[in-house]
């Protein structure tokens, strides 16, 4: 299908994009790497009069180490992201994640911040993003403000960002310790996205797991921590029997989504299966 006419708009600077966002209100949508809003156009289920490309504020594609932070532009590609040296090393699961984002022509134009700020269901980077506990960083007329990755999501494709503000940084913790991190994932074969994703992370000292942290994406309405599984295993020994029985307990007090694909009881058996082979990966990559 062809998008309802609208009239386009590059900003040359975030200023000036914020500017026409406060200019045109709810009639305006950004487009970054275009692979979310565009379709959408296309199928006129998004039908914006107005159209702010921010796809060449070159000043959002960066990736820098700045002390224990891995600090990452809005604009970086997802291709930039899973072959990055500095993100592959410090943060290697933010990079297996991006690899396995859509296909080589998506991973090549979709952006971190775009899909953050799109928030779908069941995209990748949200489990990721909550289960190393990052920070997103906006910018709208009043300046710069940080919200945590677990505020950040309110809803399916609803974020917590104001109509005026646009996602500019997105801040990720190095784990310390010896800390292994895993991101496995269920794709549906047509699209790509997650049927159920899971992103575990764990740290371990003397044979206990210290700290763990699991999420989820694609099995409800908006990705989530699974704190259930992570009490479970938190405090206890790190071994595969105590992992496989805290897996168990996968989207326990969820509702998880049906659809024609994969069922509500469906997803759920498979949310248990995908939280096992994440945590026994990031158990390997640990110790």
């Amino acid at each position: 299908m062809i998008p309802m006419a609208f009239e386009y708009h590059r900003a040359a600077s975030v200023e000036e994009a914020i500017r026409l966002l406060e200019q045109y209100g709810p009639d305006a949508k950004v487009l970054a790497g275009g692979h979310s809003l565009t379709p959408l156009m296309k199928l006129r289920f998004a039908q914006p009069a107005h159209v702010i490309d921010i796809g060449r504020l070159h000043e959002l594609r960066y990736i820098r180490e700045e002390g224990n932070v891995i600090a990452i532009g809005a604009l970086t590609l997802h291709r930039t992201v899973a072959e990055s040296a500095t993100v592959r090393q410090r943060i290697p699961v933010l990079a297996e994640a991006a690899f396995r984002i859509g296909d080589v022509q998506v991973r090549n134009m979709g952006t971190i911040g775009g899909s953050l700020a799109h928030a779908d269901p069941a995209a990748d980077y949200p489990a990721v993003v909550l289960a190393l506990e990052a920070e997103i960083v906006a910018q709208g007329p009043a300046g710069r403000r940080t919200i945590r990755a677990r505020d950040f999501f309110r809803g399916p494709f609803t974020t917590a960002l104001q109509p005026n503000e646009l996602i500019v940084e997105v801040r990720v913790p190095v784990p310390s310790g010896k800390t292994g991190s895993a991101y496995q994932k269920y794709p549906h074969p047509a699209s790509g996205f997650a049927v159920v994703g899971c992103a575990a992370v764990l740290t371990v000292d003397a044979e206990t797991c210290r700290d763990v942290r699991v999420a989820f994406t694609g099995v409800a309405t908006q990705p989530f921590r699974d704190t259930v599984v992570e009490d479970a295993l938190r405090g206890q020994r790190a071994d595969e029997a105590t992992v496989r029985a805290a897996a168990e307990k996968a989207a326990e007090g969820v509702q998880p989504l049906g659809d024609a694909f994969a069922s509500a009881e469906y997803r759920r058996h498979m949310a248990k299966v995908y939280a096992r082979r994440a945590l026994l990966q990031a158990l390997t990559r640990a110790t």
